[in-house]
């Protein structure tokens, strides 16, 4: 070691403070710098409290349905104040939990903002930090399109922030941050308007899955535009937009901006080691996630990859291993993509259409989530799978999923997809009766032809 440590990570995110706990599990002497809570926008500002608030709405929306299961609930209310200290109790002792395991490993965290100061050296707040290696995990912030008036507009961190829910709410952006604030708007009962410039929701899922979603969500009283260009924000109140050549406007007590997300790469010194970024400010990875200049990796949104806190955990894992001198590549065709609606949302994989792009002669079993009787007790029978593989070899090559608890049965199809495994394999599987987790077992018998819970096809 040349400098005061082996490895620097620059950013605390789920990225960051897995890989600085891999540098030091691996031998490296390893600080970790970062200038906010550690966990970053996942847990502070993203995907945990996120869920922590769904899960509240579910439970509420649920126990709506409770005269099914002979509970009486008359009159039952939501105190958001309480949700939403909930959530903050949770993610405190989250990041409670980071600290202790960046301590007990022998991780050295320094608080503050690190900008780099040339070869191998940053400064973090007035001390200079020395290093023979760097992991840039700097994260991203959510992003505003240079619209008039979208300044007035509310991002996701102010709605996680809030002790209080708007009574209606215009989200520009149908993507996955919409849709999940959708979910938690109209399950609480609030008038939901989604404005979106692509013709579907959520890019990258299926229209059997989408389809069903928008006529959920169209039950509680959700509105989408589809198709319409955003073309000014008024004072944060209404939006004004283009739709089929035609201007429309839709008022609302608030207005959510949730279209993207940008890395911040700015204002922390890259230029100092001549490292440049794209137009975007995203920064170049190779599959070992090297940049342009040798010794300095980088993980994370910052990348442009897949913007997922399980893919940045897995590059970091990666950068980490190939800092110790190991050789770990990246592959992001098996990454999983979960959606916390209700029911939930996950996919892995190739599409039937991605697949026959590809050249495959694409299988696709399918069973529909009413016929699975843990679903059915649940009193949740809406969803589907679709199980896509090839004709040839059987070797199963994707998997789409709508149904209660998609995102965790989601992880038994990527594992089927590392392994390469098949359709038969799958099918051999005994999965618990009753489990939601049956319908892929079913999927699969479907795809060979002998699904012995489902009518015969014609």
């Amino acid at each position: 070691m040349n400098h005061e440590f082996d490895v620097a990570v620059l950013g605390g995110g789920p990225g960051g403070y897995e890989c600085a706990i891999r540098c030091a599990q691996l031998g490296l002497k390893t600080a970790l710098v970062e200038a906010r809570e550690l966990g970053g926008t996942c847990l502070n500002r993203g995907c945990i409290p996120t869920k922590a608030l769904l899960q509240g709405a579910e439970i509420y929306d649920y126990a709506k349905t409770g005269g099914d299961f002979g509970l009486i609930t008359d009159g039952l209310t939501l105190n958001y104040p309480r949700l939403a200290a909930y959530k903050d109790d949770k993610v405190k002792k989250l990041v409670a939990g980071i600290e202790a395991l960046e301590k007990a490993h022998g991780v050295e965290v320094i608080r503050g903002f690190g900008r780099l100061n040339g070869p191998n050296a940053m400064d973090v707040e007035g001390r200079k930090v020395t290093y023979d290696k760097l992991i840039l995990a700097m994260g991203s912030a959510p992003a505003k399109p240079p619209v008039p008036g979208m300044e007035t507009a509310h991002t996701s961190d102010d709605v996680l922030a809030a002790v209080n829910l708007p009574s209606a709410a215009i989200i520009i952006g149908g993507g996955v941050i919409g849709i999940e604030f959708a979910t938690l708007f109209a399950s609480l009962g609030k008038k939901v308007t989604i404005i979106e410039m692509m013709p579907d929701i959520l890019p990258g899922c299926i229209p059997e899955i989408t389809g069903k979603l928008k006529a959920l969500l169209k039950k509680k009283g959700v509105e989408f535009i589809l198709g319409a260009k955003v073309v000014e924000v008024v004072k944060g109140r209404a939006v004004r937009f283009e739709k089929d050549g035609v201007t429309d406007e839709r008022q609302s007590s608030t207005v959510i901006v949730c279209a993207g997300r940008k890395p911040m790469t700015g204002d922390c010194g890259l230029e100092t080691i001549g490292l440049e970024t794209d137009r975007r400010g995203f920064i170049e990875v190779d599959d070992h996630l090297r940049t342009a200049v040798k010794d300095v990796y980088a993980i994370g949104d910052i990348t442009g990859k897949i913007q997922l806190a399980h893919v940045a955990s897995a590059q970091g894992m990666a950068a980490a291993a190939n800092c110790a001198g190991q050789d770990k590549t990246m592959r992001y065709d098996r990454v999983p993509s979960c959606i916390y609606t209700s029911p939930e949302i996950a996919w892995v994989g190739m599409t039937e259409e991605s697949a026959k792009a590809a050249g495959h002669e694409v299988v696709v079993g399918s069973f529909n989530v009413a016929a699975n009787g843990r679903s059915m007790v649940m009193n949740e029978p809406i969803g589907l799978i679709r199980l896509i593989s090839d004709r040839a070899d059987g070797k199963v090559l994707g998997c789409q999923i709508m149904a209660p608890r998609a995102t965790d049965m989601i992880a038994e199809l990527a594992v089927v997809l590392e392994l390469g495994g098949t359709v038969e394999q799958l099918a051999n599987v005994i999965h618990p009766h009753p489990t939601v987790s049956e319908i892929i077992k079913e999927a699969a018998h479907d795809a060979e032809g002998l699904c012995v819970n489902a009518m015969p096809r014609r």
